[in-house]
């Protein structure tokens, strides 16, 4: 089988900027002065900068970011909704989406009329509507109101046609943006044993945008993390849940933005956070350098606003550790904890530059990585001490 026969969505290189007007011309005129001052009138805002991810056939997949990460855009380009500035898109397969809630809906026509207006929209026939209307209709719980006009409709009562049409239309492909909300909660039960039965039988390819971790850990089996209008990480959901609700965590207490012309470095704890002292602390430890300087990522353990335990791969002649480029790189950092007693500890990394040995990026002095040792002896551990954690390079 070729490889692209299991591919759904292949995303190339994709970019997607907008201009926004700054200065209004009244007429041709000004237009013309504007122009010879050379005065565009608009500012450019880069939306996407080089996406580049595949979606396989069967995949339940999670996109998730802050707010003007982009992640609306890019469903809107998956869509065909807007056009790239720079890249492709390959959809294989018929592609459903459901991005905004009653685009496409006419609150003078009836409910029935809507559902086969929004097939044709879908690129459906009136024949393959007809297939499937009963489903549709008996999703939503509306078969005594499809002969009504849609302005007479509850906001409830459109959501659940809205959302029925979506997700019952025959497509390979289902594309949802913040749809998990929608409706009362028994209407969110049914939602809910819906995706489950598509991510058990695989029937569906979904791409789901979601501020939600918990639908991103339950339903995803992949899922992708933007920032700033790029891709951070692509992996496991449960580990880009972590990662997303430590970014928020340090946004809400920094106010800042990233840097994307600074390195940068983010943890995550892959153990467990509350630990006893014959377990072993794991981390995983992602960063990306801005420059081809030689550096590496270490580790230590802080108690109180004290180092307790410190693993420096340049004082270990570690050299395998060091890295000399832009990539992304992941370290597995895993520490036995049997010289620990009981407390709350911080978990920092941070990255070294070899040159200058300073550092030049850090993450967890705001207790984004706090674990709890239990241990009936409460004295405290104390001392600096080196090479007792294990380092190496993933990727």
């Amino acid at each position: 089988m070729n490889k692209k026969d299991d591919i759904a969505l292949e995303i190339k290189n994709v970019s997607k900027s907008f201009h926004l007007p700054t200065e209004q011309a009244s007429g041709i005129k000004q237009a013309f002065i504007n122009w010879t001052k050379g005065i565009k009138g608009y500012e450019e805002q880069q939306v996407l900068r080089d996406i580049s991810f595949e979606v396989k056939k069967g995949d339940f997949f999670g996109i998730v970011g802050r707010n003007g990460s982009g992640k609306s855009t890019l469903l809107k380009i998956i869509s065909g909704i807007y056009t790239t500035d720079g890249g492709s898109v390959e959809v294989h397969g018929k592609l459903v989406p459901f991005i905004e809630l009653g685009v496409g809906f006419n609150p003078e026509l009836t409910g029935r009329e809507n559902i086969y207006m929004n097939g044709a929209m879908l690129g459906f026939s009136n024949a393959e509507v007809d297939l499937m209307y009963n489903e549709i209709v008996d999703f939503a719980e509306l078969p005594d109101f499809m002969d009504q006009k849609l302005k007479n409709y509850s906001s409830g009562m459109q959501v659940r046609l809205a959302f029925s049409i979506a997700i019952k239309a025959q497509g390979d492909i289902l594309v949802l943006d913040e749809v998990l909300a929608v409706g009362d909660e028994a209407f969110q039960r049914k939602c809910n044993t819906f995706f489950n039965q598509i991510k058990k039988d695989k029937s569906k390819t979904v791409i789901l945008v979601t501020h939600n971790m918990d639908s991103v850990r339950e339903y995803c089996n992949r899922a992708m993390l933007l920032q700033d209008g790029s891709v951070d990480f692509i992996g496991n959901p449960n580990k880009i849940a972590d990662r997303y609700s430590d970014i928020n965590l340090y946004k809400s207490k920094k106010d800042t933005v990233v840097d994307r012309n600074k390195s940068r470095i983010l943890a995550t704890i892959i153990s467990n956070r509350v630990l006893r002292p014959d377990d072993t602390l794991e981390l995983e430890i992602i960063y990306k350098a801005s420059s081809v300087e030689p550096i590496f990522a270490k580790a230590f353990i802080d108690l109180d606003g004290h180092p307790v335990m410190a693993t420096n791969p340049r004082l270990l002649g570690w050299d395998s550790m060091i890295t000399k480029d832009t990539n992304e790189h992941i370290v597995i950092y895993s520490l036995p904890l049997k010289s620990f007693n009981k407390g709350e500890y911080k978990v920092i990394a941070l990255l070294e530059d070899l040159n200058t040995k300073t550092n030049i990026a850090n993450y967890g002095y705001d207790g984004e990585t706090i674990i709890t040792i239990e241990n009936s002896d409460k004295s405290s551990s104390g001392g600096f001490l080196v090479n007792q954690a294990k380092m190496y390079l993933k990727k």
